[in-house]
This record gives structure tokens, sequence and C-alpha cells, in this order.
């Protein structure tokens, strides 16, 4: 395929002695050096967002240019930053991301008006929306696809049709699948159910253990996504370990993959599934499909696409240069 300009994958690290993050920190620390290292001999483009205590240890295991002190106050980056790198939207980052209630919302908020702030100020250009939503639960194939679970409905309290209505006329796609999450409660993102790899070509999770379920997303996609190529993948999702039970786990969830103009950086977990899961992906795409252990991270409810927000042209140029000058 043709070789389009690098992606920019930025990634979040949490503030140094961030109790939340506390037991995890060095886990996700391991899992972002892999990461930037993966993106980086791709072919792609990284920067790593730290806090003045954590820049060094950064910027010692990559490089400096791939590391800038611009602190977030959470490391998933995915939800409260832009969605779509080509036609950027930032929409209302949702309660659950922060332990839902008017506490979390308050919370919510607050964290993305730290990332709002930087992207003012460094001049990008991007469209904005009160709808809620998290850019984990807004996924799209750049063609005029998304699918998008029904949380988005509840939390904006929306019916169908004004939800396609509101999405349309915030983003511009045209056909939208809403569907119910495997995991009721907390987040309920689609990136964890199904991932657009090419125009009109979709994965999605298979749940042999529940094939009622599994038959109701299949279904809703198919009705919404007229001419959508439909690919089901191994899912050996593991729940034993979870880091905070709000949000569930991602272990075993392939379609948590982050997907660029030419590549698709694919979650990985050190178990037997991988390579089936890795020679599927690579039968399916023409893009270079590179693998990213997540397993260090997955048991926190993400990894390689939560973890991760994009920019391309003009936009990372206009941050690269903003954080370059701080």
């Amino acid at each position: 395929m043709a070789q389009a300009t690098p992606e920019l994958i930025v990634l979040a690290a949490p503030r140094n002695g961030d109790p939340y993050y506390a037991d995890a920190a060095d886990d996700i620390f391991a899992f972002h050096v892999a990461y930037a290292e993966a993106i980086e001999d791709a072919g792609d483009e990284v920067l790593v967002l730290t806090d003045a205590a954590s820049y060094d240890r950064y910027a010692a295991a990559l490089d400096e240019d791939s590391v800038a002190i611009a602190p977030m106050a959470d490391i998933w980056a995915r939800d409260f930053g832009l969605s779509n790198a080509a036609d950027p939207v930032m929409f209302r980052y949702s309660a659950a991301g922060q332990g839902s209630g008017r506490r979390g919302q308050d919370d919510a908020d607050a964290v993305q008006e730290i990332l709002a702030g930087i992207l003012d100020a460094a001049n990008l250009r991007f469209g904005e929306s009160d709808l809620i939503s998290d850019g984990g639960n807004f996924v799209d194939d750049y063609a005029g696809n998304a699918v998008v679970s029904r949380k988005f409905l509840r939390d904006n309290e929306l019916t169908e049709d004004e939800g396609r209505a509101a999405l349309r006329q915030a983003t511009g796609v045209r056909n939208i699948a809403f569907i119910e999450a495997d995991e009721q409660g907390g987040l309920e993102h689609a990136d964890g159910v199904a991932a657009f790899i090419g125009a009109n070509i979709l994965v999605i999770n298979s749940y042999p253990e529940d094939p009622d379920y599994a038959a109701a997303p299949r279904a809703d996609l198919e009705a919404g996504l007229p001419g959508v190529t439909i690919h089901e993948i191994v899912t050996p999702y593991d729940g034993s370990q979870i880091y905070d039970a709000r949000f569930g786990s991602a272990c075993g969830l392939y379609t948590n993959m982050l997907v660029t103009p030419n590549r698709i950086y694919f979650p990985q977990f050190g178990i037997p599934e991988d390579e089936e899961a890795l020679a599927a992906m690579r039968r399916w795409t023409d893009r270079e499909v590179v693998p990213v252990r997540s397993d260090q991270v997955c048991r926190m409810g993400g990894g390689v696409r939560c973890m991760s927000w994009q920019l391309r042209g003009p936009n990372a140029e206009r941050l690269r240069t903003y954080l370059a000058r701080r």
C-alpha cells in the first residue's frame, strides 16, 4: 500500500507517586518503553508526556525527542483525547472513566481540561462536542462507518435515531452501529469488542462461551454497517487478575489494537493464542502488523489502543513545536 506520513502516537505517563497507579507504575513504564520502541522501529513517531519527576527516567530509556514534560492527570489518553486523527473531535470525557457519579464527572472534566489547555495553547485544530463519549467508545474506519456502545445513548439520554443524528453532525460519519458492550457497567467501550482494520473491514471478538451474546452485536453490526466485512478473531479473555473491579480486564482482547494508515499495533499476551490471532490479522490486512506485548497492563482494563491517541499532519507538528518550546 502507498506509504503515508508517519503517525504521531501520544502516550501519557502516570504522575510520579500517583497512589492509584503505585502498584502498577513499573509495569506501565515497561509497557510504554517497549511500545514506544516498537512504534519508532516500525516507522511511526511517539511522544510520551510525563511530569518533571518522571522525565529523566523516560528520556534515558528512549530519547529526549520522544519525551516531553506535559503532565496528564491520567494514563488513558485515548479516552480524554481527540477522536479520529484525520478529522479530530474532542467529546466530553465520561464520568465512568474516573469512577462515575457526579464526583466522577467533575474529575473527568478536570482530567480533560488539562489536555485541552495544552491543545489550545499549541493551536491545534479540532472540533468540540458536548456529547459525552470516551475515545474508547468511538471506533471508526475513517471512511464513514463507526461502532459505538449503547452506553453513549444512556449517557446522553438519546434514542438510537437521535444518537445517530448527533454523531453524524459531530463527526461526519454516515453509518453507525450501536452495540451492547460485553461487560455491563463501568466503561462499556466499543474498542474492547470491535476494531476497524481498514475501510469497511471490521474485526470483532468471538464469544464461544456465550453464543447468545455473540449473536446480538453481530446482528447490530450487520444492520448498522451495510457493506462492511466482519471477521471474528479468537478471544481468550482472561479476567483472573483485575486491577480495579470497576473497569474489568483487557487481557486476551486482540480488538484493542491501534490502527494507523500504514500499520496495526497489535496486542500480544504471551499466550498460545497470540500466534493464531497474529496470523489471522496478517491474512485480513495489507497493513504491517506490529506485535506489542500488553500483558503488563491489560489487567488494568486497557492496552495498546486505550493508552494511545493519534495525531497527524499540522496538528502533530504544532504539538511537537509547542512542547519543544516550553
